[in-house]
């Protein structure tokens, strides 16, 4: 079950960025867009998620080379290595892989 996004769970969440091969190439954003929602319309773990793109930024400190952003979150551990595993998942990265040139992940838990 889908949990409104303004009831974020802040168990476990998980920050993905994406560097697409092509960053200007408006079919593969559109691809890779369509992709990455029906993934996260089909996850049966995702609790909560967030796609993003970089912002504007005129801070140093703000790292806007990436060109999506995903932010899951999860109200287990167990959840989230279960969305890892799922179906929905591998599909996404079956018919997205080939569009990214690089994927960093960054993990939290809660303190």
């Amino acid at each position: 079950m889908k949990v409104d996004s303004n009831n974020f769970e802040p168990t476990f969440v998980h920050n993905v960025y994406f560097w697409l091969k092509n960053p200007n190439s408006e079919d593969d954003k559109k691809a890779f867009k369509t992709s990455l929602r029906k993934f996260l319309d089909a996850s049966k773990y995702a609790n909560t998620n967030f796609i993003g793109v970089a912002p504007n930024a005129t801070r140093d400190v703000v790292d806007g080379s990436f060109t999506f952003s995903l932010l899951v979150s999860f109200t287990s551990v167990e959840n989230q290595q279960k969305y890892q595993d799922e179906e929905a998942h591998l599909i996404f990265i079956e018919e997205s892989a080939h569009l990214w040139d690089k994927v960093v992940v960054y993990d939290s838990t809660t303190i």
